[in-house]
């Protein structure tokens, strides 16, 4: 299920499917394990569902930000999968990015959120007709850049829509371990909760002791 998106008009239909997802990231993670990527990766998996219907609502022409797990959020926002591909394995995996697509992601926890702010006002300063998507996990939603960013950009009106990606583990550790108490979803926040299907880094299984 997810929450606070039927206040938003559908902006195209999604062609891509979720097999064609699925397989993708398959292709990765079975480059990444024959050691064909010399860097990072993190592999999205079972969001497929939730992240085609959230991109009917996505323009073309928006401002999409995510974070190191991003491969997913490219492809559906336009991204060739072809170079994109290349990207990944010439190990840009949690830094990709796409000026050609309005894609911009940072490896680093609620980096990407002042920068997403940043671009949001800029496109109300030019009276434009798009917005910024940008996408946190549950881990990011908790700090005090996501409530700092959230504030500003409610305050001054910008077109920004937040989106929580919730598959509680912050890194390697149940976020609700790591904050105790998780914080309530603002109405104007499109959230959802999954269980992902690879760890937080590589593929394999992660053991917590």
């Amino acid at each position: 299920m997810i929450q606070n998106l039927n206040n938003l008009k559908k902006q195209k239909e999604v062609n891509l499917t979720e097999e064609f997802l699925k397989n993708f990231e398959t292709k990765i993670k079975d480059s990444w394990e024959s050691g064909e990527i010399r860097g990072p990766v993190h592999l999205s998996g079972g969001n497929e569902k939730q992240l085609i219907e959230i991109f009917q609502y996505v323009h073309p022409d928006d401002w999409v930000f995510s974070t190191w797990r991003s491969h997913y959020h490219a492809l559906l926002h336009g991204v060739d999968s072809k170079k994109l591909e290349q990207d990944i394995l010439d190990g840009h995996s949690i830094t990709l990015s796409s000026s050609d697509n309005n894609f911009i992601t940072s490896a680093i926890v609620g980096g990407i959120l002042p920068i997403a702010a940043g671009v949001a006002q800029s496109l109300k300063n030019k009276n434009s007709d798009r917005k910024v998507w940008c996408f946190i996990g549950d881990m990011a939603f908790e700090t005090g850049d996501f409530h700092l960013t959230y504030k500003y950009c409610k305050n001054f009106d910008l077109p920004i829509q937040f989106v929580v990606e919730d598959n509680e583990i912050s890194t390697n550790t149940p976020t609700i371990e790591t904050w105790k108490k998780k914080s309530a979803i603002p109405d104007d926040v499109i959230y959802y909760k999954y269980e992902r299907i690879y760890p937080h880094y590589g593929t394999g299984k992660w053991v917590v002791f």
